[in-house]
């Protein structure tokens, strides 16, 4: 999962200091991956080191906003064009990846499925080439490799599915609807609030 690519796009909406783009990520994404405040600021660390964001002004409580450059927008915009690489993490890049998506304004979600769908069925087609390919199905090697590929063929059936889901809910609401605009409310310090954190259960 990209935790720069995420909050990236999210300062591409608007500068943010970094208690505030932890809470929008959490707003964005349920609280599913709750990140540290250290996290965040490692990361925008690193996001200025490469050029892609810059610190900007600091208001009177001191709070250092943080702003995207033009090359951190270019970068927003190839991974949002970019299908998702399965890793071996146990969180869910795609999801996130959508569900920030779908929040951010101007951003075809539409396409940015398309496009994890081709994606996700060549993957699947891949698959299901090798399955055939192996050798005897009954010696034992073969049955624990073939074992692991049904796993992979039902996980990338199941997200083909999920993808055909995902885009028909999108469909049944106004693309103005899903937009969150960055929260007028500023958020506290210290832990989330603890209903959000029971939702997430």
């Amino acid at each position: 999962m990209s935790v720069r690519q995420s909050l990236l796009a999210i300062l591409d909406q608007g500068p943010c200091y970094g208690y505030q783009l932890r809470s929008e990520f959490d707003r964005r994404t349920g609280s599913t991956w709750p990140l540290n405040v250290g996290q965040i600021y490692n990361t925008l660390e690193r996001l200025e080191r490469d050029g892609l964001v810059e610190k900007g002004e600091t208001d009177d409580q001191g709070h250092v906003y943080w702003q995207i450059t033009p090359a951190g927008s270019a970068e927003v915009r190839a991974w949002l064009d970019s299908p998702v690489e399965r890793g071996q993490g146990t969180r869910d890049e795609l999801a996130v990846k959508l569900a920030v998506a779908a929040t951010l304004p101007g951003v075809d979600v539409a396409a940015v499925i398309q496009t994890q769908r081709r994606a996700s069925l060549a993957q699947l087609q891949s698959l299901q080439r090798t399955k055939y390919a192996g050798g005897d199905p009954d010696g034992p090697q073969e049955l624990a490799w073939s074992l692991v590929v049904d796993s992979m063929i039902f996980a990338a059936e199941a997200e083909v599915r999920w993808l055909d889901h995902t885009e028909q809910r999108l469909a049944l609401h106004p693309e103005h609807a899903m937009v969150l605009e960055l929260s007028t409310e500023r958020p506290k310090r210290g832990r989330p609030a603890r209903e959000v954190a029971e939702r997430a259960r």
